[in-house]
């Protein structure tokens, strides 16, 4: 009787999963494995927001795969030595996992490539719609430049979408951990899993996406992101789905996802940007610990900066208009690095991507793939723009919730003062100034 592993990763759903599919039509028996590996603990991934939602993920497929006559089989240590053990007391044929595109994910399949040789089945078309790679321009392994990339990507077949496997069987006697007990940081986490997931999907439509992906007081994203980034959604079924819905929403929603594939093309071609500047600007960039931890608190003094911030400690997660502008105040405005900024996201986010991360925090700081490096967000005239009688803040800067319409923006204008909100960091009329010499001021 043949018995495969399918290693479970960042494809933590039933559906349209490449690796289980080939295990469960190759293989009379079928493992479903996950490690809880201690060095993504060791290079600070492991954060209590994203791992309790990784906890919902991990019961929710448990209880999946049981009704299909399987069930997860839970494993802690170094990932390679346990997928060798189980390998060895199932005496596995094979062992299928989904291609990654991060350094760490690399090495891990390096790894693994070592000790199973031919045994090891890496599946492109589990993270992302078109694999890393498979596009590229003449002469070079990654496209550098969005424009170009998302033509290519647009021509590119995506394949063919799985359906969840019918049966399973796993041998009854294997040894399971039991899943991770975390308190989440965020006390509005959303609810992990492929099957909230699928239901958040469900109820989300992209009719006025391309009106409202900016409205940061409208909400009108998708909120799909962490439940792509732990794969419990397969986001080339996505764009399945969005075509055949139709309309200009549909077609914004789409080129988002176009933007997560070209970050993680970009990744697995340049995978020490995850830490280095992608292009060096030679920045001279400022150090300021109590800046940064007021920037961090939400106490910056410009509320449209400081209501994102909070946004992130309550909920895990940030409206992407948001992140774009809280990157730019600390990369662009107070002149700190970017990396200082990204480890503060990815200790909070719970949709916190390597590629995605990384990359957009560079994009900002114009050490990345935007052809406008000097492209600088002004807090003010983004907050009229997109928050423009102040909803947004109201509903995370409570303090600031008196002050009428467009004027919560700018509260050093009251005369009567806000007494439990702190002086903007940098005076408003030298910053406009600063922003404005030579810069590209949106």
């Amino acid at each position: 009787m043949t018995t495969s592993i399918v290693l479970f990763t960042q494809d933590l759903r039933v559906h349209d999963n490449p690796a289980l599919h080939a295990a469960a039509a190759t293989a009379a028996e079928v493992v479903p494995l996950f490690v809880l590996d201690p060095a993504v603990a060791e290079v600070g991934f492991a954060t209590p927001n994203r791992l309790a939602f990784l906890a919902d993920c991990l019961a929710d497929l448990d209880r999946s795969l049981r009704r299909i006559g399987g069930r997860l089989v839970l494993r802690e240590g170094p990932v390679v030595a346990e997928v060798m053990r189980l390998a060895e007391q199932t005496g596995a044929a094979s062992v299928h996992v989904a291609g990654g595109v991060s350094g760490f994910a690399q090495r891990r399949e390096a790894a693994l490539r070592q000790r199973l040789g031919a045994r090891l089945v890496v599946h492109d078309g589990s993270l992302n719609v078109v694999p890393a790679g498979r596009i590229t321009p003449a002469g070079k392994d990654h496209y550098a430049v969005f424009a170009p990339y998302f033509r290519a990507w647009s021509r590119t077949e995506p394949g063919v979408r799985l359906p969840a496997p019918r049966r399973l069987s796993t041998p009854p006697a294997l040894r399971s951990a039991g899943p991770p007990h975390v308190r989440p940081t965020a006390p509005r986490l959303p609810t992990g899993g492929e099957t909230a997931a699928r239901r958040a999907w469900q109820r989300w439509s992209p009719d006025t996406y391309h009106e409202q992906h900016d409205d940061l007081a409208a909400d009108g994203t998708s909120r799909l992101s962490p439940y792509l980034h732990f794969g419990c959604l397969s986001a080339r079924e996505l764009v399945a789905a969005a075509t055949r819905h139709g309309g200009a929403g549909a077609e914004a929603f789409v080129r988002q996802l176009a933007w997560r594939d070209f970050h993680h093309q970009v990744l697995a071609a340049r995978a020490d940007a995850a830490h280095s500047d992608y292009r060096t600007r030679s920045d001279r960039w400022r150090t300021d610990e109590a800046e940064a931890q007021a920037w961090r608190q939400g106490r910056t003094g410009f509320p449209i900066i400081d209501a994102g911030m909070r946004q992130l400690v309550a909920e895990g997660w940030m409206h992407n208009r948001a992140r774009l502008l809280t990157a730019s105040f600390l990369a662009k405005s107070l002149y700190h690095d970017w990396r200082i900024g990204a480890a503060h996201f990815l200790d909070l986010l719970v949709d916190g991507d390597i590629a995605n991360n990384q990359l957009n925090w560079q994009w900002v700081a114009g050490t990345g793939t935007d052809t406008r490096p000097n492209r600088v967000l002004n807090p003010l005239r983004q907050a009229d723009r997109y928050d423009p009688d102040g909803a947004y803040v109201r509903r995370w800067v409570p303090e600031l919730a008196h002050l009428p319409g467009s004027v919560i923006h700018r509260p050093w204008l009251v005369t009567s003062g806000c007494p439990n909100y702190p002086a903007p960091l940098i005076d408003p009329a030298f910053l406009s100034r600063r922003l404005g010499r030579g810069r590209a001021l949106e």
